[in-house]
């Protein structure tokens, strides 16, 4: 497959110049979607359009694409014109108003801050030079797949601001991630989730957001009967009734929990806007919202960040963990996330890996939140499927995770631990 070089485009006057590596087979969108090109420069839009077989619509810029357009499904391919932050605003308020409306970034260069930046708002995918013909026809054609069809959901109004109903102040929203898998981010969610459960005098919610490969039901031994794409799946009708039916209830505690789906090819039909509005959904119930995410930054992950007030940083005591965090740092600061709302976690901190904490600390610009030690009693609880808080509440492990639940108690919404939880007696 013939690759182009889109790095520059002063020398595109016309299409003819790309005659040569005319596309040859058969495209076809899934689901009837169309497909639209919109950049500011005609030579762009020629040379983009001619990628495609077929009908496709073209426009100089957003504005003048939602202004023309005729309903129905599309995906509508960004030129490099299109990377400024006022057409970024713009895509992201066409994901709260047309959701049969999908976008692909095509830009000359490719930065982090670009694709962090292309990924919040809700873009899709982003390609950059030098343009692969089949590339790009594959992720149009991935992206329309999960398109809803037909001109009934051309657009929708309903926003995505939360409503409390009782006027009072929405749940505090946590989301533990890192930078690297096996550092202990479930166990530490599942066991902060349980503690804040047995402390709060409001719901506590806990969320699996590792939408392919989620344990939290496994470590809390649950069977739940619904899941995340389950809630997803009725996103523009779900209220806080109809998404605590769906949640699975920790008998011990009373913690809810909305489990990750059950295959992992769901996560794919997940978008990051849909797990914000979830949670924003759910927070106008609970006290608390814990989101357990994976160790990577994607669309869902950055959306869940950005809506979250606290987040807890885990880390294990190695040479690669801390590089990484240090490099997620460097991430979550383009991502204008603030160093206060950041609560590292250091798992396994007692392991004789000669490592100082206190030059870990330094070298990273942040003063660790917990030291949770390493203990035989963390891999037990797990296979038990009974968190340390509830398994081994002597050990130092559980008072490690107590002390950092109790940093997010409020004093006048703290009570003494339970066994069971309040939140079956909210909804009567």
């Amino acid at each position: 497959m013939t690759q182009y070089d889109f790095s520059s485009f002063d020398g595109l006057d016309t299409v003819d110049s790309f005659e040569e590596n005319t596309f040859e087979s058969e495209h076809r969108l899934m689901a009837g979607a169309g497909v639209a090109v919109i950049d500011s420069d005609q030579a762009v839009r020629d040379y983009l359009v001619g990628l495609f077989e077929g009908s496709v619509d073209t426009a100089e810029s957003l504005e003048d694409f939602e202004t023309q357009r005729h309903g129905g499904s599309c995906v509508v391919v960004l030129g490099p014109s299109c990377a400024r932050q006022e057409d970024f605003d713009t895509v992201a308020l066409w994901g709260k108003r047309y959701p049969n409306i999908a976008t692909v970034l095509v830009t000359s260069e490719l930065t982090t801050q670009l694709l962090h930046r292309a990924l919040r708002v809700g873009i899709k995918d982003v390609i950059s030079a030098p343009i692969d013909q089949q590339q790009l026809i594959d992720t149009v054609d991935r992206i329309a797949e999960d398109l809803p069809s037909g001109d009934s959901l051309t657009s929708y109004s309903s926003g995505i601001d939360p409503v409390d109903p009782d006027g009072g102040e929405l749940g505090r929203v946590i989301s533990v991630f890192s930078t690297k898998g096996g550092s202990g981010k479930s166990v530490t969610a599942s066991n902060i989730a349980v503690a804040l459960a047995r402390r709060s005098k409001k719901p506590v919610v806990l969320i699996d957001g590792h939408l392919q490969f989620g344990d939290i039901a496994v470590m809390l031994k649950l069977h739940p009967e619904s899941t995340v794409a389950d809630a997803i799946a009725q996103i523009d009708a779900l209220d806080a009734d109809m998404l605590n039916n769906m949640m699975a209830v920790h008998e011990q505690t009373g913690l809810r929990v909305l489990a990750a789906p059950v295959e992992p090819t769901f996560a794919d039909k997940i978008s990051g806007q849909q797990m914000a509005r979830l949670i924003e959904i759910v927070r106008t119930f609970a006290g608390h919202v814990i989101v357990d995410l994976p160790a990577i930054f994607n669309d869902v992950v950055l959306n869940v960040l950005e809506a979250s007030d606290q987040m807890l940083l885990v880390a294990g005591l190695d040479i690669p963990n801390i590089k990484n965090v240090k490099i997620g740092l460097a991430t979550l600061a383009l991502l204008n996330i603030p160093n206060e709302n950041i609560h590292l976690v250091l798992n396994r901190s007692d392991s004789k890996v000669k490592l100082d904490l206190a030059e870990v600390e330094r070298t990273l610009g942040v003063v660790a939140a917990a030291h949770v030690p390493s203990d035989i009693v963390v891999p037990i609880s797990v296979n038990k499927g009974s968190p340390v808080v509830l398994s081994a509440p002597k050990s130092g492990v559980a008072r490690a995770f107590e002390q950092l639940a109790s940093s997010f108690i409020d004093g006048d919404a703290a009570a003494e631990p339970s066994s069971n939880g309040g939140f079956r007696k909210f909804f009567g």
